[in-house]
């Protein structure tokens, strides 16, 4: 179902996927790039339950748009284990105004698809995506 704001579909994978994290914590993120030429949301990259926080990083690239789930697993003062799930959007400086518009004309829909994220980040270089930013804003 296309978007009439942006045009953009939102691949069924893309919402498996998400469940299958979600649900099962199959994965420990989700890279999802926008293919314009077919007008949708793909999944680009899956991050196995092993991988850590550096390695999702690295796997967005330096110059162009993304959006990305993360599932954070932390510590509470109060010695509790928790989860949640970060929803990034991916908008580097570097990368190319048409892609960043796309990116943000779509990007509240594609959030609606996903239902279960708990924090939202939007960043446009790696720090305002740190780890210390993820657990100020997960706690």
């Amino acid at each position: 179902m296309a978007n009439a704001a942006s045009g953009m579909a939102v691949h069924d994978d893309c919402k498996l996927k998400f469940l299958e994290l979600k649900a099962k914590r199959t994965y420990r993120f989700i890279v999802f790039k926008i293919e314009e030429k077919q007008k949708q949301v793909v999944v680009e990259k899956l991050g196995e339950p092993t991988e850590s926080y550096e390695d999702f990083t690295a796997s967005l690239p330096a110059d162009e748009c993304r959006y990305a789930v993360y599932d954070f697993d932390f510590v509470t003062e109060e010695n509790c284990q928790k989860s949640r799930i970060i929803f990034i959007a991916w908008s580097p400086d570097t990368s190319r105004v048409r892609s960043k518009m796309i990116y943000a004309s779509s990007k509240d829909r594609f959030k609606r698809e996903l239902d279960g994220i708990q924090v939202e980040l939007q960043a446009t270089d790696p720090t305002e995506m740190g780890l210390d930013v993820i657990r100020s804003r997960s706690t």
